[in-house]
């Protein structure tokens, strides 16, 4: 029996993959609790038109993620923190920090999707952090944890 999953089901496939079962498995679970539906050569249509549109989308939206990449890249990013003894910070710098900074230079980014190497910076000096900007596009951010003038 040939089905069209609606969802992921575990060791058998993801959603809208085409997968082969035997008809009791079919018929008995995966149609009735709504996991797939039958293969029919109007279904196979319907998928197919269905994946053609999502890849058009997807398509547009990597090519949106990666001209803020370039953005990304082009930014000298300096934060500014207080400084204790020697190169010591008061408090730290995070994701959160690097949002804000960030944002003043026009880039509207999410903390969540900010991973700053090595956690929380307790030094000032230069560092990393991984921008994630869609799922196939991620970007490394070099700032700088400089001094504030007092």
């Amino acid at each position: 029996m040939e089905l069209i999953l609606k969802q992921d089901v575990e060791n058998l496939g993801f959603k809208d993959d085409v997968v082969t079962v035997k008809n009791g498995y079919g018929r008995n679970f995966l149609i009735p609790q709504g996991k797939a539906i039958l293969a029919t050569i109007s279904a196979k249509k319907v998928l197919a038109e269905n994946l053609k549109q999502r890849a058009f989308k997807e398509k547009k939206i990597i090519d949106d993620a990666n001209k803020i990449a370039e953005a990304l890249k082009a930014l000298e990013i300096k934060i500014a923190s207080k400084v204790g003894s020697g190169d010591k910070l008061f408090g730290s710098v995070n994701n959160i920090d690097v949002a804000a900074a960030l944002e003043k230079e026009g880039q509207n980014i999410d903390k969540k999707f900010i991973n700053v190497i090595g956690g929380n910076i307790k030094r000032t000096g230069k560092y990393n952090a991984i921008v994630r900007l869609h799922r196939e596009v991620s970007v490394d951010l070099e700032f700088e944890v400089v001094a504030q003038a007092n």
